[in-house]
């Protein structure tokens, strides 16, 4: 029997890596009501785990009263606020042996061969990742090159650290990177890595991993038409071949415009949905071109809504105003009067009244994202692949998520198709000066 939903569902606790239709599901969260979690760090502190089976260390995923296969939740972001004051990052290299196939998901002792094995910290520095059986070094990844921040109080601003105080930082790693108390990721700021000391950056957060769970059992990091192609054929139980990815949602984008504000709209392919979250990170420049970035635990305020009859594939995305391609960006009351204008003079019909929309793509290659983006876009707002094209060039614009195959199909879409979809009033929320 399921528990009667809640108005705010609290998580602390997290999955294995392994996202899917038999993992254990927390709430229910009544429709409207609200997720609060205190994520995880994601990427390097879970590669850094080989007892974490997806790359990542996400949530438990809630269930949203009335979600139904075949409908569809828009989240809205209400915070993102880091807890971590110190972090680590940089560019990766997998270590041959230590890992079957897949170092994100199959890990492997180079020494004893045990698989996934459990590890412990044993000092701090690149070898300090050990397994607990043999007391070998065990990590799947080290660092290209790599760097520590910490960050001021106001987390606006953060500064690269010396060796000196890199391994200062590494020697209370745990607490400077808010660890959370159910995770069971080693931090990765007890590498201490320090190749680029006193560079500084600015913290603008977003949450790299965030929406519904796949139909068939995915790895978090997995889960995304980019990194998913890893599981094709691969040599572990989470393999799949190319028709199997089409179970994936999407929920690892590493779009930096799912940040405060911003509302993601997920497919629901389970019943209840699943909303999970996680990978929060402190910043990231267009494509995550280096692989990863700032890792941060974070408190994620989401609040949900289901949208019934709404089939779609992968999210659709609403960022912010100020986020938006400067030519999708809703026209002013000047912009359109002047446009009204020059119909009337060349006796053009009644104007379009559009508004901004995004699509979400992943695939195998940046190309491949971009096809599936503009596939699934054609396909929610019945229209062909070649309006859309046109749509996106002269009033939206083409984004990349992450390399190598994370895009946006971001561009004004018709106003009527939009009422249509069940979604207008989230887009009228998100940029009230459109006209109407």
């Amino acid at each position: 029997m399921q528990n009667k939903a809640q108005d705010t569902v609290f998580v602390d606790r997290y999955t294995n890596g392994i996202l899917g239709p038999k993992v254990e599901m927390l709430g229910p969260v009544k429709d409207g009501g609200y997720i609060v979690a205190n994520t995880a760090p994601g990427c390097w502190g879970p590669m850094l785990t080989p007892g974490l089976r997806g790359g990542h260390e996400v949530t438990m995923p809630v269930i949203v009263e009335g979600a139904e296969v075949g409908d569809a939740i828009a989240i809205r972001i209400l915070g993102v606020d880091v807890t971590s004051t110190v972090t680590a990052s940089g560019n990766d290299a997998a270590i041959e042996g230590r890992f079957n196939g897949d170092p994100f998901v199959a890990g492997k002792c180079a020494s004893c061969g045990a698989l996934n094995p459990e590890t412990k910290l044993v000092g701090i520095g690149a070898g300090a990742v050990r397994c607990v059986k043999c007391g070998a070094e065990a990590s799947p990844f080290k660092f290209n090159n790599g760097y520590t921040i910490a960050f001021n109080e106001g987390r606006s601003v953060g500064v690269t650290l010396s060796k000196a105080g890199a391994e200062k930082a590494a020697h209370n790693a745990a607490n400077c990177m808010r660890i959370p108390a159910h995770s069971i990721q080693h931090p990765v700021v007890a590498l201490a890595p320090h190749d680029m000391p006193g560079m500084i950056a600015r913290l603008c957060p977003f949450l790299g991993q965030i929406g519904t769970t796949p139909s068939a059992d995915f790895p978090d990091s997995h889960n995304a038409g980019d990194f998913g192609q890893f599981l094709i054929g691969a040599p572990h139980e989470y393999a799949k071949d190319a028709a199997g990815l089409e179970h994936r949602t999407d929920g690892h984008m590493d779009v930096n415009m799912v940040r405060r504000g911003a509302i993601l709209i997920c497919p629901v392919k389970v019943p209840g949905g699943g909303v999970y979250v996680g990978d929060a990170h402190a910043m990231q420049g267009d494509g995550e071109i280096a692989g990863h970035t700032c890792d941060v635990a974070a408190l994620a305020t989401l609040r949900v809504h289901v949208i019934k009859k709404l089939a779609i594939d992968g999210p659709i995305l609403l960022p912010l105003a100020e986020d938006l391609p400067m030519l999708a960006r809703p026209f002013s009351e000047c912009e359109y009067a002047a446009a009204e204008a020059l119909a009337k003079e060349w006796g053009s019909p009644a104007l379009e009244k559009t508004a901004p929309v995004s699509f979400v793509g992943t695939g195998a290659t940046l190309n491949d994202a971009i096809a599936n983006g503009l596939g699934r876009a054609a396909k929610v707002l019945q229209t062909s692949v070649e309006e859309i094209k046109n749509r996106c060039t002269i009033n939206g614009a083409i984004r990349i998520g992450r390399a190598p195959g994370v895009v946006t199909v971001t561009f004004l879409a018709p106003v009527e198709k939009l009422k249509k979809l069940g979604i207008y009033a989230f887009v009228k929320e998100q940029y009230p000066c459109i006209a109407e």
